[in-house]
C-alpha cells in the first residue's frame, strides 16, 4: 500500500477512458500548458493523502455502474510523479480484477535505467495509456507548455516498442494547434507507431479559465475562442486518418 496526494475524484467518469469509468486526479505538474483547465493541480504539495486501498475501496462501490468496459483512470496533474502510489494502485486495482487507465503528458518519462524499469512495471499492470500530445514541434511545444517535447516523443516511441495500447488524444487551439501542417506533422508521427488504438481530439474550452483568476494568475489565451465545427472536423479528418495507416 502507497499513499498519494490527490486532488479530486470523479465517481462517474464518461470521457476518460472505455466506459464509465471511477476518476482520480492526482496533484502535482510540472508543465505549465496555457490553456491548462487544471491549473489548481499544478501544485504539488497541496491536495489530500489518500492510501491505494482506501481509494480502490471506495471506487469497488461503483462497479455496477461499470459494464464490461469501465474501471479506473488515473488523471492530474500528472501521474507520473508519483510512480511508487500508481505501481501500489494499479497492481492493486488487477488483483481485484479492475481495468486501468492513465492519463499522462508523458513529461516525467526518461530512459534513466531505474525510472524506466518501474515505469515498465506500471505498464504491466496498466490496460490502457492516455496519452496527452500537446505539440509536435518542439519549439511550440515549450511556448505551449514550458517544456519540450523530445523525451515526450521518446515515451509514445517506447510505448511503441513494449506494445503498450495508446489512445492519443489532442487539444486543438485555434492559432496554436489548429494549424494544418502541424496536424499533419502529427498525424505523420502517430502514424509511425504500431500500438495507437485511438486518436482523440479535444476541442480548446475556457471552461478552467477561472481557476487561473482564483490563483492570482493571468489567464494566457484570454480572448480565444474554441474552434468552430468545421476545424473540429478537418483536424478529426487529418489525425483519425492514421488509424486507417497501420
Amino acid at each position: 500500500m502507497a499513499q498519494g496526494r490527490i486532488h479530486s475524484i470523479e465517481t462517474f467518469g464518461s470521457v476518460d477512458g472505455p466506459g464509465v469509468r471511477f476518476v482520480v486526479f492526482v496533484q502535482g505538474c510540472a508543465l505549465r500548458c496555457r490553456y491548462c483547465h487544471n491549473a489548481d493541480t499544478w501544485d504539488a504539495s497541496a491536495g489530500e493523502l489518500a492510501d491505494s486501498t482506501e481509494l480502490l475501496d471506495r471506487a469497488e462501490r461503483y462497479r455496477a455502474y461499470w459494464g464490461e468496459e469501465g474501471g479506473i483512470t488515473v488523471s492530474g496533474g500528472e501521474p507520473l510523479l508519483q510512480l511508487d502510489f500508481l505501481l501500489s494502485l494499479f497492481g492493486e486495482a488487477h488483483e481485484r480484477g479492475i481495468s486501468t487507465c492513465l492519463d499522462t503528458a508523458l513529461a516525467p518519462f526518461t530512459r534513466e535505467p531505474g525510472w524506466l524499469a518501474r515505469f515498465d512495471e506500471l505498464m504491466g499492470a496498466t490496460d490502457l495509456v492516455l496519452a496527452d500530445l500537446k505539440h509536435i514541434d518542439p519549439a511550440r511545444h515549450e511556448w505551449l507548455t514550458g517544456r519540450g517535447n523530445a523525451n515526450i516523443l521518446d515515451g509514445l516511441a517506447h510505448l511503441d516498442e513494449i506494445g503498450q495500447p495508446v489512445w492519443v488524444r489532442h487539444v486543438l487551439v485555434p492559432g496554436v494547434t489548429d494549424d494544418d501542417a502541424y496536424l499533419a506533422r502529427t498525424a505523420e508521427f502517430v502514424s509511425s507507431l504500431s500500438n495507437v488504438e485511438r486518436v482523440e481530439v479535444l476541442p480548446y474550452h475556457t471552461m478552467g479559465a477561472y481557476k487561473w483568476r482564483e490563483l492570482g494568475l493571468d489567464y494566457p489565451l484570454e480572448g480565444v475562442e474554441p474552434p468552430a465545427p468545421a476545424r473540429i472536423e478537418n483536424a478529426e479528418r487529418i489525425l483519425r486518418a492514421t488509424e486507417t495507416r497501420r
